[in-house]
């Protein structure tokens, strides 16, 4: 198993990144230079619009270190990063897997640990706060039992894509029920993104542009390519791989965090704006907030269901895809997707 590394996240609008020696020189109004070793680090993910020296991008490729670059309210620009050393063997495999029966059930066990993990999100919060949430999360919690055996059989794609729409109708409509601070005002009323309209939404939509980095490099990481995906029809620029293999993860990476961090007041309604045209964004200040508590969930121990390995749970995208590049190959008889216990 490989290493964690930092995952360097640059929020100052006006920052430029160049470089001096190993080390990344981030330059601000503010401060004339910030150096960092980079040898540290595994990613570099900018909001904003200077960008990035020739000589910083050099270093970068040649360390593997990826820059993704992004608007300052996190709409992806562009990336950069070196020669690819995706395995064509692997690759090959993994596009004939598209054509075949495979791609229907690859897409059912992303959607079945999906939906088992929500289950565990509102699982986990009644037994945390059974006498604040209420009883009526176990209907939630019994219907997507449910839906996830539906999913894991599923054989259609039609089918399966309704059977996750109702699992995401019945988990966010019991999710609320877990806002146990601010509820007035981060009450979800249905997912939003393009743009988020409320401050949960922008608060999710924030922390899944994050866990789309860590599952792109995941899957380039392992030789996969992060563009062919099985559940996510192909599109031009669009990590398709990479956020298939984002389902099983959103509710435990993504969803678990943001209850956490305003159930305990880390974020609050005044970290959050809303321009004219009704769109809700994040404050520069609450942006530090969230990526610092992203930072530390992401070296959390755990244990690993499959792999019976102590990981740091950053490691976690990283584990599956290779579990997924294993199942590939032929190595494994099945895609044994990953289930928050």
């Amino acid at each position: 198993m490989r290493k964690l590394k930092n995952v360097l996240y640059i929020t100052s609008p006006d920052a430029y990144i160049s470089s001096e020696g190993e080390c990344l020189k981030i330059r601000t109004e503010d401060n004339p230079g910030i150096r960092i070793p980079a040898h540290n680090l595994e990613g570099v993910v900018q909001f904003g619009y200077p960008g990035a020296s020739p000589s910083a991008m050099a270093l970068c490729s040649k360390l593997g270190i990826t820059i993704s670059f992004l608007t300052p309210h996190g709409k992806f620009l562009a990336r950069v990063e070196g020669p690819q050393s995706g395995n064509i063997l692997l690759r090959r495999q993994q596009y004939m897997l598209y054509f075949r029966d495979e791609s229907i059930r690859l897409s059912s066990r992303f959607i079945t640990a999906k939906v088992t993990n929500c289950r565990q999100v509102l699982l986990r919060g009644y037994r945390d706060y059974g006498d604040k949430v209420g009883t009526h999360l176990c209907g939630s919690i019994s219907k997507l039992a449910l839906l996830a055996k539906d999913a894991f059989s599923c054989t259609d794609e039609s089918s399966l894509r309704g059977i996750e729409g109702d699992a995401a109708r019945e988990y966010f409509k019991a999710y609320n029920a877990l806002i146990l601070s601010n509820r007035e005002d981060f009450y979800l009323n249905g997912r939003n993104k393009r743009p988020p309209l409320d401050n949960m939404n922008s608060l999710l939509s924030y922390l899944y542009v994050f866990l789309t980095h860590e599952c792109r490099s995941a899957c380039e990481s392992v030789g996969l390519d992060p563009s062919a995906g099985f559940l996510h029809k192909d599109r031009p620029g669009r990590p398709s791989l990479a956020l298939d293999l984002m389902e099983e993860f959103r509710p435990v990476f993504v969803d678990r965090l943001a209850l956490s961090m305003i159930n305990r007041k880390q974020i609050v309604p005044s970290d959050f704006e809303r321009l004219p045209h009704g769109e809700v964004r994040i404050n520069d200040d609450a942006k530090r907030k969230i990526i610092d508590a992203w930072q530390k969930r992401k070296n959390d121990i755990i244990t690993h269901p499959f792999l019976d390995e102590k990981i740091e749970f950053g490691l976690l995208p990283y584990a599956q895809a290779l579990l997924l590049a294993r199942h590939i190959r032929g190595d494994l008889d099945d895609y044994p997707a990953y289930i928050w216990r």
